[in-house]
């Protein structure tokens, strides 16, 4: 037998075994990504979710003129109870930077509502939209940053034929109040 069969025979099994290797790496990568993309799409649809449902009670809550004490707890419990804290804090695990910190501003807005209508704010009252307007602009962007991350497609509220996100421009009260 001659050395250079044996060496080049060697070389290809070395090359085939790298060449193996590295398409397996590079699979295994990909499998890795598009675990992670659908880790993000979950947790970002669930935060939303959860802090939908934590809205839709505070609005309630401060539907209903419950006296001040009692919706002190109430408030606190809806957040809670909607799951608004677990969800967040996969959030910060599995978001990107900006979508973590646009939703990080979105739950800061949600808890200002929430201390509204723990002091007592009334859904028609100045009070309650002060803090629910900087809320929905908060959704809103955190909905711009998910939609950009996992679509890279931009969203503008001149699509809705709005000129801002945070709906005072579609609100009586606050129509009522620049018309004052």
């Amino acid at each position: 037998m001659e050395w250079g069969t044996l060496v080049a025979t060697l070389g290809g099994a070395v090359i085939a075994m790298s060449g193996t290797l590295l398409a397996d790496r590079v699979r295994a990568r990909g499998e890795d990504d598009r675990g992670l993309g659908s880790r993000r799409r979950e947790v970002y649809l669930d935060f939303i979710a959860a802090t939908g449902v934590a809205h839709a009670r505070l609005r309630e809550l401060a539907q209903s003129g419950a006296s001040t004490p009692e919706l002190d707890g109430a408030t606190r419990d809806a957040l809670a109870e909607a799951g608004v804290y677990q969800v967040r804090e996969r959030l910060f695990i599995d978001a990107s930077a900006p979508v973590a910190a646009a939703g990080q501003r979105m739950f800061e807005q949600l808890r200002a509502l929430r201390a509204a209508v723990a002091q007592g704010a009334r859904l028609s009252s100045r009070a309650f939209h002060d803090a629910y307007h900087p809320y929905i602009d908060a959704v809103w962007a955190y909905r711009v940053a998910v939609r950009e991350e996992l679509e890279g497609r931009p969203l503008l509220p001149a699509v809705f034929g709005w000129s801002a996100w945070d709906g005072t421009e579609r609100c009586a009260l606050c129509d009522d109040a620049g018309d004052a």
